[in-house]
């Protein structure tokens, strides 16, 4: 099997992944808070990374970036809870959608803190992720909800934790990165989600895994794939991934099929390909 046909199905991976995720979140937050949810996937967590250990060795997470590894997991803390919470105030195709400005923020704190160049292609790429916010946004419309704006926020959040993840990866391994983000994440999230604590049952069990292996799964695919693919190759992969969450929630969750919700996240896409194919070249 060729690399670019492994790289797009390990790729199909992680969008699988991330759509499971979502919902797993949406089922579990029938009766529990977003705290309490993301406890739980880190724990899931905790538990694969752990089991991993004995194969792969103590070594293997060893870092002296302890303080990196912090202020990453901080941060992707504060994102998980906005996705988590804007799971269950928007319909699963605007979270998705909102998400794929991701690049867009990325690029921007990349040249802030990174001192990357803020070339013509990423500068098209920013103009283009803020018009495809507003037509997403559409402030001041009748159909406009302040949860799109946490999910803004979760996404800028989840761009800061990539860039610190990039310092990360120039020494730590992935897995140091996986098991850091579980040992630190559990404990906080626990005691924020003990003052609204629901007891899980039975039939939360299948979500609870689902939350847990699928954020790791969604991790491990994603950086397979990006071993194999360059970026113009997994981006638009990663892009089906919002018909895929938009006809699940049609079917399972009623929601209403909205067109300018896709109009956005075609303009976000196409500024994040452009930006790619440019910079290749």
């Amino acid at each position: 099997m060729s690399n670019p046909l492994r790289g797009a199905l390990w790729m199909l991976g992680a969008v699988l992944s991330f759509t499971a995720m979502a919902i797993a979140v949406r089922e579990l937050q029938r009766h529990m808070g977003s705290f309490e949810i993301v406890f739980l996937r880190s724990l899931v967590m905790l538990a694969i990374v752990l089991a991993m250990l004995p194969r792969a060795g103590m070594v293997s997470v060893l870092t002296r970036k302890f303080s990196l590894h912090l202020w990453r997991n901080l941060i992707h803390f504060v994102g998980q809870v906005l996705w988590v919470y804007s799971i269950g105030a928007l319909t699963l195709a605007t979270v998705f959608a909102i998400e794929f400005t991701m690049p867009v923020w990325a690029a921007l704190l990349a040249w802030i803190f990174l001192k990357e160049r803020l070339t013509a292609p990423r500068l098209a790429m920013l103009a283009l992720g803020l018009a495809g916010v507003l037509v997403i946004l559409r402030p001041g419309g009748g159909s406009f909800h302040p949860a799109t704006l946490a999910m803004v926020l979760g996404s800028l959040c989840y761009a800061s934790s990539f860039i610190f993840t990039k310092r990360l990866t120039s020494t730590d391994s992935a897995l140091a990165v996986l098991f850091w983000m579980a040992v630190i994440q559990t404990p906080i999230s626990l005691v924020a989600a003990l003052p609204q604590w629901a007891a899980p049952v039975a039939a939360d069990v299948p979500w609870i895994l689902g939350i847990g292996a699928g954020s790791f799964a969604a991790h491990y695919c994603m950086t397979r794939a990006m071993k194999l693919v360059d970026a113009m190759v997994a981006v638009p992969i990663d892009f089906i991934r919002l018909p895929l969450i938009a006809v699940v929630g049609a079917l399972a969750y009623g929601e209403a099929l909205d067109p300018m919700v896709f109009v956005g996240a075609a303009i976000i896409f196409a500024g994040t390909y452009y930006s790619l194919s440019r910079e290749r070249t």
